[in-house]
């Protein structure tokens, strides 16, 4: 037998909410499948299982809040008990404390929750976002058809739906004007709240704990961008591919000349990981950032990048990403560029130890060959963590990832 427990989606994160079971007990199951939704403060996130086996029971039921490590189910292995762990998943030590409101008991709130009608022998397709509007709004799943791909149901067609109305007459009332407490919707404040809460915590132990260095440098991107715009002639617009992403592809390439970065500190001592997955910070439309990983990126060209990234980026605001994508990132970029920001300084997600901050590409004076002229400049700085590496690799870092970006022939094969 081994143990289905509630992941730990972040090193911030202390309990998650059970959204839905996508398996019943009796089914087979193999390794990567996802059988669950959970919802955090930041996001519904698809969790996966790293066991081949059948579903022996399952132990928490939709609309629980449980804390991290709890066993949430068990299934039936040929190899015994296992702990079912991610691979590469840092592991992050959060206290078993429940987070629910006081004085309000669980199975109460699982009553005031209104309930989806069942949709038969068929599971609706829906994105766990979607779901989560609908079940705040009232609305009738069944009532609705999907026009996200493959008819999944998504936040749009939510917002189009008609909420389900009472049957009993409507009292007049004379009007009043909306204050702005009134118009905003407690849901979505009590959530921004929440995710607020979740990445200060996360930044605060991040300030707390890790000994931050800075190093900066500036890149001339004239190569680059000359390079890419002669890809994307290439390309009908939709597969365009962003300035980004020789960026990325370039880290890449550099972090398998400086290892030291692409890891984690845990348990007092610095971990390497031979797998790159790099978190990109995504912003949601009803606020805050989320990174999750574009997983083995050094393996992909910068078609497959553009792919990667763009599917990602929906999924992260539709409600659709996985656990693997939530906890085995082992470094981040924020690219902050595109808002007009100069410099990124940035703030290190542990348990990772390096996170890196692409700003604005400017023209701007450069010298070259003893030749004055104006180039596309970009500032790149690096956030590392001091108990891992030094200011020598971290410096080594930066020039691999200036030297990859002056040769973006070198990009394109993974």
């Amino acid at each position: 037998m081994a143990d289905f427990i509630m992941p730990s989606l972040g090193s911030d994160m202390q309990a998650g909410r059970l959204v839905e079971w996508l398996v019943k007990e009796g089914d087979s199951v193999r390794r990567r499948d996802v059988i669950a939704v959970v919802e955090t403060d930041k996001a519904a996130i698809e969790v996966e299982v790293y066991e081949d086996g059948i579903i022996e029971s399952l132990l928490v039921q939709p609309g629980q809040k449980v804390a991290v490590g709890t066993v949430m189910a068990v299934i039936r292995t040929e190899t015994g008990s296992i702990p079912v762990v991610p691979d590469e998943a840092p592991s992050v030590e959060t206290p078993q404390v429940s987070t629910e409101p006081e004085g309000v008991a669980g199975p109460e709130r699982e009553q005031s929750s209104p309930a989806l009608p069942p949709s038969g022998t068929l599971r609706i397709k829906v994105s766990p976002y979607a779901r989560k509007l609908a079940i705040e709004r009232g609305i009738d799943l069944a009532t609705l058809a999907g026009t996200g791909p493959e008819g999944v149901i998504c936040a749009a067609d939510i917002e189009r739906a008609t909420p389900i109305t009472s049957t009993e007459p409507a009292v007049k009332t004379p009007p009043t004007p909306p204050t702005k407490a009134a118009t905003e919707k407690p849901a979505a404040k009590n959530y921004q709240a929440a995710m607020r809460r979740a990445i200060a915590n996360a930044m605060a132990r991040s300030k707390r704990e890790i000994p931050h260095y800075y190093l900066q440098t500036r890149i001339d991107m004239h190569r680059t961008l000359l390079w890419l715009a002669s890809e994307n002639d290439k390309r009908q617009i939709k597969d365009r591919i962003l300035p980004v992403i020789p960026l990325i592809r370039a880290m890449a390439l550099a972090l398998t000349d400086v290892p030291e970065l692409n890891g984690y500190w845990i348990d007092d001592r610095h971990q390497t990981s031979e797998a790159i997955h790099i978190g990109f910070v995504i912003s949601l439309r009803q606020g805050g950032l989320i990174a999750p990983a574009i997983l083995h990126a050094d393996e992909k060209g910068p078609d497959e990048l553009m792919a990667a990234l763009r599917d990602l980026i929906t999924r992260t605001r539709s409600g659709g990403l996985r656990s693997t994508e939530m906890t085995d990132a082992t470094v981040t970029v924020s690219n902050l560029g595109d808002l007009g920001v100069e410099t990124v300084y940035g703030i290190i997600y542990p348990p990772q130890v390096a996170l890196l901050g692409f700003g604005k590409t400017m023209e701007q004076p450069w010298a070259e060959n003893g030749m004055l002229g104006v180039r596309p400049i970009l500032t790149a700085t690096l956030a590392a963590d001091h108990r891992a590496t030094d200011g020598h690799r971290g410096a080594q870092f930066l020039d691999a990832l200036d030297r990859y970006l002056q040769d973006p022939e070198k990009l394109c094969t993974p």
